[in-house]
């Protein structure tokens, strides 16, 4: 039988919670206020909140203002928080005040009573953590959420989605030099052009991925000044001087981020700049990634009747109507992540314009698209590379033989023979099927073996 509810009191009053809740009244109001969406804050986010928390109170404790015993509970309590045992008791929408004011409340609630559990005292007593004076000391939702904000994405940038990227960069690379000796038809305007060697396709892969790990380093760079110590306005009200540069070297050391505080703390607080330019970040890794899987699905298509110039790993049946059909089920699962968070930047984006004064008032849906982006990018990446990356095998008989019926193969011939006379050939081949090496033997434009030397596919893919 479920136990009745417990009665807690804040700023407005009493308010029922439930009886095994640790959050308090202030977030029942929140979850009463908010029915929204059942989207909550990501597991990266409450860590980091987490580690604001924590260090947070180790600070306090080194600047004299919060005892060892409450200082020793508090850092229980949030590194409970940190590895994810609480987070039942992080129930409010993403849909919610637009400072996040809830949520840094529901932490601030979470760890008090969680302490009051520890001490043996009973939950919702404020005793002997209180979570305003205690848990948020030195601290507003104003700088906290921002800067749990900038701490998640740089450790889910740092510890995912590059470590992700640096691995498809290393796949793609020995992809390219598996490659480099199959010799196929080139494609503009995706029409028949000079030949390429799939290797040397697969190289350009390699080097979007690698432009693309620079451009989330840049990502991190831009989240690394940080709001801490603005507290409500960016003035510091009611902060120590020496608590944010405290705060941010404890969470240096955890995060191995060189998180500092923010030079000027009414930017910090008035916009998101640097995460809208962290989305935008992400936006062309996932215009890169797009390009790259819709290639890669094109080159594989057939297998018998599309290009087919490489087979891609059978992963599931691709039909219910259709036996023995497989899709390139790998690329259309990143294409579609890649729109998703391209449509996410967009939401980014006008987040972020929404600063107001003193404070930008939209930042939980900030959180919640930039971290979702970053975990379906980082799991999509790793998905597309171990499962279809890894097991592309070249058909270089198809990739020989669509280069012998390509017009394309006469560009070759034209400083020896001249534009016309090539465009000549060209026709001559379109009109009746033949290979540009069948109509230049049988008109006889050049020697026999200088028409083979010119018309070797290999010799026209240059030396890069």
């Amino acid at each position: 039988m479920q136990a009745p509810p417990r009665l807690e009191e804040d700023s407005m009053g009493n308010m029922e919670v439930p009886a095994d809740a640790l959050y308090g009244a202030s977030t029942q109001r929140a979850v009463l206020n908010f029915p929204i969406s059942g989207y909550r804050f990501s597991r990266d986010f409450i860590r980091a909140l987490g580690l604001i928390k924590w260090a947070a109170a180790e600070a306090n404790l080194e600047l004299g203002l919060l005892d060892e015993e409450r200082v020793t509970l508090i850092s229980q309590a949030a590194e409970e928080m940190i590895k994810g045992s609480l987070d039942a008791h992080f129930p409010v929408d993403i849909f919610q005040t637009g400072s996040g004011t809830s949520t840094n409340m529901n932490a601030n609630e979470v760890i008090a009573n969680r302490c009051c559990q520890l001490a043996g005292k009973p939950i919702g007593s404020k005793d002997p953590v209180h979570p305003n004076d205690h848990v948020n000391m030195g601290q507003s939702s104003n700088d906290v959420i921002p800067t749990a904000l900038h701490v998640a994405v740089g450790e889910s940038l740092r510890n995912g989605l590059i470590p992700a990227l640096e691995r498809l960069h290393d796949s793609l690379e020995r992809k390219a030099l598996e490659f480099w000796n199959v010799v196929k038809i080139g494609r503009t305007h995706l029409m028949d052009a000079t030949p390429i060697r799939l290797g040397q396709e697969f190289s350009g892969y390699a080097r979007q991925i690698e432009f693309g790990k620079l451009r989330v380093g840049n990502a991190v760079c831009a989240i690394e000044e940080v709001a801490l110590g603005g507290t409500a306005v960016g003035t510091g009200l009611n902060c120590h001087p020496g608590f944010p540069s405290k705060v941010l070297h404890h969470l240096w050391n955890r995060t191995g981020i060189p998180f500092r505080e923010a030079r000027n703390h009414f930017e910090a607080q008035a916009c998101q700049d640097g995460i809208v330019q962290a989305s935008g970040q992400l936006k062309t890794v996932a215009v890169s990634l797009f390009k790259i899987a819709n290639d890669i699905r094109w080159l594989g298509g057939g297998p018998r009747c599309g290009l087919g110039e490489i087979t891609l790993p059978a992963t599931q049946p691709g039909s219910s109507i259709m036996p023995g059909k497989i899709n390139p089920v790998m690329c259309e699962m990143l294409m579609q992540v890649c729109a998703q968070v391209i449509g996410s930047d967009a939401t980014i984006t006008w987040a972020g314009a929404n600063g107001n004064f003193e404070l930008n008032t939209m930042m939980p849906v900030l959180a919640y698209n930039i971290l979702e982006a970053i975990r379906l990018l980082t799991n999509a990446i790793e998905t597309f590379r171990s499962r279809c990356v890894e097991g592309i095998i070249a058909d270089k008989e198809r990739c020989e033989a669509l280069i012998e019926i390509s017009m394309a193969m006469v560009t070759a011939l034209t400083p020896m023979i001249g534009y016309d006379r090539a465009a000549e050939i060209a026709r001559e081949s379109a009109e009746n099927g033949r290979t540009i090496r069948e109509i230049c033997l049988d008109w006889k434009v050049l020697p026999e073996e200088k028409l083979a030397q010119v018309l070797d596919p290999a010799t026209m893919t240059g030396s890069r």
